[in-house]
């Protein structure tokens, strides 16, 4: 069961980039669905959200183990893809997450650090 992911948020298309944008994010599913059949990542998650004033227009959500997410992040497609991305839309970001048995640990810490500071 995963542990972690990997967030990739994205805001909307650059103007005139609209069309280059909707072909890099497909470029995207594609490499995300070749690393979950290569069993490089458990899952992933697209998500789109409604406009509502924030310059977040949707996220993509990989999950699997905290090693293998390091080793993807960093290959030579993931940071080409990531450089595209960020040619056609504003705010690409990607940031590590902790999920399922790390976000507890997480979650438990804090609490032991919180009741520790008064």
């Amino acid at each position: 069961m995963a542990n972690a992911a990997l967030f990739i948020g994205y805001g909307p298309p650059m103007p005139g980039r609209e069309q280059k944008s909707l072909q890099v994010f497909g470029e995207a599913i594609q490499y995300y669905g070749r690393l979950q059949q290569q069993g490089q990542i458990e899952s992933f998650e697209s998500v789109f959200l409604e406009p509502h004033g924030g310059d977040l227009s949707g996220f993509i959500l990989l999950r699997g183990e905290r090693d293998a997410l390091n080793r993807v992040r960093y290959t030579e497609e993931f940071l080409r893809l990531t450089n595209r991305a960020g040619l056609v839309v504003h705010n690409i970001g990607v940031v590590s997450a902790f999920i399922g048995d790390e976000q507890n640990r997480l979650f438990q810490d804090f609490q032991a650090q919180a009741a520790a500071l008064g």
